[in-house]
């Protein structure tokens, strides 16, 4: 049985897959403990792992410049959480290191240890490879606004570790580079919070309107109330049945919901989405891959998140969805909605992507992977020094 340290940054959707992960990891006999900010705790509680709450993750937020992203700038690249992270390292003694892709501060200070170690994408690499240097550039920034010093660019951290996992499909993302020796495709991990309970959808089983789920981001930075409501006016004069979940961020007493649509806190969504037609969504890489898996076509409206917008668009040159700017009215979001439920060549194309989802089991694929790391323990160019 190995030790792992799981340094994680528990954006919406960056901690399912990770749980899911070390559900199966756990399964294999293994130990699983994540280390992260206050936010995470409770959530990894809830799934049935230990948690280590790093206190400074917020320590130095009074000298990051003040915006949206603050705070998540702070913890993830903060020298404050990078020693913390060190001495959970030293405290832990941890046999393996398992480090978020986007948690720059993570990544530099499990390099300085002799350990095997591996770096997870939950979103795709290659594909979003622009946009992932355009982030850590950002961070950087912000990071030298606070007075710090610059941390390396992504990719040098990235490639300082024997493993580069990528929780998405190799056909889905673009071709690979052929230097990134360490990169695997796992596949998507499609896990459940705690918190995602089945739900009783109110109407007939034999209604014969169409179902949509309407479904944002659970990351409290994404919040927008103003969004859904937009989503649901849109929705509320058409011959459909809405489910919408606000993902813990928005209250449902906050919206004015239509009498053809339901609000949750919330909901599984797969077995929503195995009787929906339509799925209106932030164009996370998570919820677009389940809509997929059940062959059902999407209206993406992205967030803040570098990966949403293409997404939204790779979805639609596929010709399995619509992208529409995130701050879309609601006579465009319901002129997608109508053309989508009008025309069957998107669901068609949705479900033609779906076989090659058939069967994929990316958490198992992902905790091989890292046994291999494991079992192997032969670091990448043999840059990792023994922290003294």
């Amino acid at each position: 049985m190995a030790k792992m340290l799981w340094l994680n940054w528990s954006g919406g959707g960056n901690l399912p897959p990770s749980l899911g992960i070390a559900r199966a990891l756990t399964e294999r006999g293994h130990s699983v403990t994540f280390a992260g900010r206050p936010e995470m705790v409770p959530r990894v509680l809830a799934a049935g792992f230990r948690a280590i709450e790093l206190a400074k993750s917020y320590a130095q937020l009074d000298r990051y410049p003040a915006a949206p992203t603050a705070r998540m700038a702070c913890y993830l690249t903060s020298p404050a959480v990078a020693d913390e992270i060190r001495e959970t390292i030293d405290s832990e003694r941890p046999d393996v290191l398992l480090i978020d892709a986007m948690f720059p501060a993570a990544l530099e200070a499990a390099s300085e240890y002799d350990l095997p170690s591996a770096v997870f994408f939950h979103h795709f690499l290659f594909r979003l490879r622009e946009q992932w240097n355009a982030t850590g550039a950002r961070l950087n920034g912000m990071r030298e606004q606070a007075g710090f010093g610059s941390l390396p660019p992504f990719e040098e951290l990235w490639q300082r570790h024997d493993r580069i996992i990528v929780t998405a499909l190799a056909q889905f993302d673009t071709p690979a580079d052929s230097r990134w020796t360490q990169v695997r495709h796992a596949g998507p991990v499609l896990e459940d919070e705690s918190c995602a309970v089945p739900i009783t959808i109110p109407w007939d089983a034999n209604a014969q309107a169409p179902l949509v789920l309407l479904s944002f981001s659970t990351a409290p930075e994404q919040r927008s109330a103003e969004k859904l409501q937009r989503s649901l006016d849109a929705l509320a004069d058409l011959p459909v049945h809405v489910i919408a979940t606000t993902g813990g961020i928005v209250t449902p007493a906050e919206l004015s919901v239509p009498d053809n649509a339901a609000v949750v806190p919330y909901a599984a969504h797969d077995p929503i989405l195995q009787k929906a037609s339509l799925l209106i969504t932030h164009g996370g890489h998570g919820t677009l891959m389940r809509a997929l898996k059940y062959g059902v076509p999407s209206i993406v409206m992205p967030g803040l998140a570098h990966d949403q917008a293409p997404n939204a668009q790779m979805l639609q040159d596929w010709g399995a969805g619509i992208a529409l700017s995130g701050d879309a009215d609601a006579g465009a979001i319901r002129g997608a909605a109508q053309t989508i439920l009008s025309n069957a060549s998107f669901t068609r194309t949705a479900r033609q992507l779906s076989t090659a989802l058939a069967g994929v089991d990316g958490a198992a694929n992902a905790a091989g992977e890292i046994e291999s790391t494991l079992l192997t323990n032969t670091h990448a160019g043999g840059h990792h020094a023994q922290r003294t």
